[in-house]
């Protein structure tokens, strides 16, 4: 028997292997078989070249568990004592001492320079055996022993077999990793597609209604992936039902890339388009990365541009850079490669299907929207690509290019300045009196109901020449797209004031909502009463609601118009009520109000042009007076607005109807509506 020292402490070198190199435990698994499969590979190519003449036999690695071990075994290379040396001694530990003594303050600035792999056992083991025999001929079996300490022995023993038998004893906090169910789903999670068989226990089948074991290996991976195979070996059904493994429960993928590239990097792999239409952040991580078909993360952030971690699938690469514990990604110049192929490959594959099956594109284009519009939104190589595939969807469900709708709007949808107006609906039945109204002016209405379309409006705006993009509820008609100056009849300021004050009266009380009456000439045949809200702050509160930093718009009150139309029959007979109605009570307070305006007037008037030191303090004591007279006289006028209002049920079914159209009326309000109808009828 052989005994060694290391030659460094404990204290310093197994920290940092279990604080730096390996942050989870569970990692030591995938570690040793990944180990085990090298072993085996470089057997099998010793055995193509030449160098091996041997029988190679069953390559099968087996994992088992024991009371207290767990023993993963292969048939590869093995080792003899010389490698254990080099191997497992040397490249660990040999100048570890310098290392610690060189990163002793940044020990994560180990990571790299040395391969520890073996070394992750310690994280669950108290104690680790190898017991290996080399493939070469005449050579003698040794069993190295390491108990986590400096010292560890080295002997001479007979084992019939080539390769390695790793056996852990593991420690007492992590007697977990002894539950069959934890190993068979870390198998299951790091190995299933490694290129080399793996048992873990047998098989097991139902006899006189309880499982036995049989004798046939339980092999849970699979040796040849789908995207290790080529496209034209590969049927539709064969990349659904690889999805299917993956995705157990999802629903079918809209259509798939393979990829596959040797230069300047290799890389392999499978995406999917799954279907989703929203919430970005449910379905993200779903992309698997392997290195050599061991799996490393599902996090691929860097290599995946931000948009497409959307989608699902696999990558494989060995051009990826990983740190020593394979756990997470480093920056390296590879990466940014992948990534631009990746977004290439994606683009193109959009492409292809546009150009050569567009009512297939058009069909999935609700589910596909949420991919390419994050893209757009994120990527401007993505953007200078996806305009060309990119469509709008009309309220009548027609699909256009960017390109195809210009040319469909712009005779019609051209305002008096050259500007091309877009009308969008985001709810086609709660804005249905919208749609329609601009369908009769012979405006087409787009439909924009996505998540991302609000932050797409912004983007395209800016890169559209002289186009604006106005939801059709967002003013009335004639206003959304102005052919040429009014010069309508405008309602004198007396009217307006006695009739907006009226309705205004009448608005129920909403949780932060706030209207702005006011009258306006839309003619007879249009509706008496219309609801609409500022395209600015819709547009900015929507975006609070997706974009970090914008907070401040979601908390404000949501500001609506609610605009009289002086031209129709109601409004008009409303407004001659009124006036009858209040006139005795008004008429005393309106004169008293235009003398009071008058003696203001003549103030200010003498007051233009001098410094306020100049201004004698009676006057201004007198303006101050005058003031208040005038709020106060408006305060009682208003009131004899309201009072005739609150018994005028026109004023209140007109308001009622509209925040109805808008569906805005709801709870008591809704309720006194029915019955106010009721009674009306």
């Amino acid at each position: 028997m052989q005994k060694g020292n290391i030659g460094v402490t404990t204290e310093n070198i197994f920290p940092i292997i279990k604080k730096f190199l390996y942050s989870d435990h569970e990692i030591f698994l995938r570690e040793l078989v990944s180990n085990a499969v090298d072993a085996t590979q470089k057997l099998n190519t010793l055995a193509s070249i030449g160098e091996f003449q041997g029988e190679l036999g069953d390559l099968t690695i087996h994992v088992e568990l024991g009371k207290d071990t767990i023993t993963i075994s292969d048939h590869g290379i093995g080792l003899t004592a010389e490698e254990i040396e080099k191997y497992i001694n040397q490249i660990a530990f040999s100048g570890a001492n310098d290392f610690l003594e060189k990163y002793k303050n940044d020990a994560n600035a180990i990571i790299g320079h040395f391969g520890l792999g073996f070394y992750s056992a310690f994280m669950v083991a108290k104690k680790v055996e190898i017991i290996t025999k080399s493939y070469r001929d005449g050579v003698q079996a040794i069993k190295w022993t390491c108990d986590g300490s400096p010292e560890f022995t080295i002997e001479e023993i007979d084992k019939a077999e080539r390769g390695s038998d790793i056996i852990l004893y593991i420690d007492d906090d992590c007697k977990e990793f002894l539950e069959e169910a934890r190993i068979e789903g870390l198998l299951k999670k790091y190995c299933s597609f490694l290129p080399v068989p793996i048992a873990f226990g047998k098989k097991k089948e139902w006899n006189d209604g309880k499982q036995v074991e049989t004798s046939e290996d339980n092999i849970i991976n699979d040796t040849t992936p789908l995207w290790t195979m080529k496209p034209s070996e590969l049927s539709d059904e064969d990349y659904k039902s690889f999805y299917r493994k993956l995705y157990p429960m999802s629903d079918e993928p809209l259509f798939w890339i393979h990829l596959n590239v040797d230069y300047p990097f290799h890389l392999t792999g499978i995406l999917y388009f799954p279907k989703v239409k929203s919430n970005i952040e449910l379905n993200k991580n779903k992309i698997q990365l392997y290195c050599n078909q061991v799996y490393v993360t599902d996090s691929v952030e860097g290599i995946v541009p931000d948009f497409l971690t959307l989608l699902h699938g696999v990558i494989d690469s060995p051009d990826i850079p990983l740190n020593v514990s394979r756990s997470y990604l480093q920056s390296d110049s590879n990466v940014k490669k992948i990534s631009t192929y990746i977004t290439k490959k994606v683009s193109d594959r959009l492409q292809s299907i546009f150009k050569n099956d567009r009512k297939q594109f058009e069909e999935k284009w609700n589910d596909l929207k949420i991919f390419i519009n994050y893209g757009m939104l994120t990527q401007e190589e993505f953007y200078d690509k996806a305009q060309k595939f990119s469509l709008f969807t009309d309220t009548d469900n027609k699909h256009y290019t960017f390109e195809e709708y210009q040319t469909l709007i712009k005779d019609n949808q051209t305002d008096k300045d050259g500007n091309l107006i877009y009308l969008y609906a985001n709810n086609k039945d709660e804005q249905y009196s919208y749609i329609e109204a601009a369908i009769n002016k012979g405006y087409n209405v787009l439909l924009f109901d996505g998540q991302l379309d609000v932050a797409m409006i912004s983007m395209l705006e800016q890169k559209f020449e002289k186009s604006h993009f106005t939801r059709v509820d967002g003013d009335v008609i004639d206003n959304l797209i102005t052919k040429e100056d009014k010069k309508g009849e405008i309602l004198e300021t007396a009217k307006q004031d006695a009739i907006t004050t009226a309705f205004k009266s009448q608005l129920p009380k909403m949780d932060k909502v706030e209207f702005n009456v006011m009258t306006q000439a839309l003619g007879e045949n249009s509706a008496p009463v219309l609801i609409t809200q500022s395209e600015y702050m819709r547009r900015m509160k929507e975006m609070a609601n997706i974009q970090a930093g914008m907070s401040f718009y979601g908390e404000m009150p949501d500001m609506f118009n609610l605009i009289l139309n002086s031209d129709h029959k109601l409004v008009k007979e409303v407004l001659n009520e009124e006036e009858t109605a209040c006139h005795n009570e008004v008429a005393p307070i309106q004169a008293e109000m235009d003398s009071v305006n008058k003696r203001r007037n003549e103030l200010r008037d003498s007051q233009k042009g001098k410094k306020d030191e100049d201004i004698p303090t009676t006057e201004k004591d007198e303006l101050n007076d005058l003031d208040k007279q005038l709020e106060d006289l408006k305060s009682k006028k208003d009131a004899i607005f309201t009072r005739y209002a609150g018994s005028n049920r026109v004023i209140r079914q007109l308001i009622d109807l509209a925040l109805l159209q808008n569906n805005m009326l709801k709870g008591e309000a809704l309720n006194n509506f029915v019955k106010r109808s009721i009674e009306l009828i």
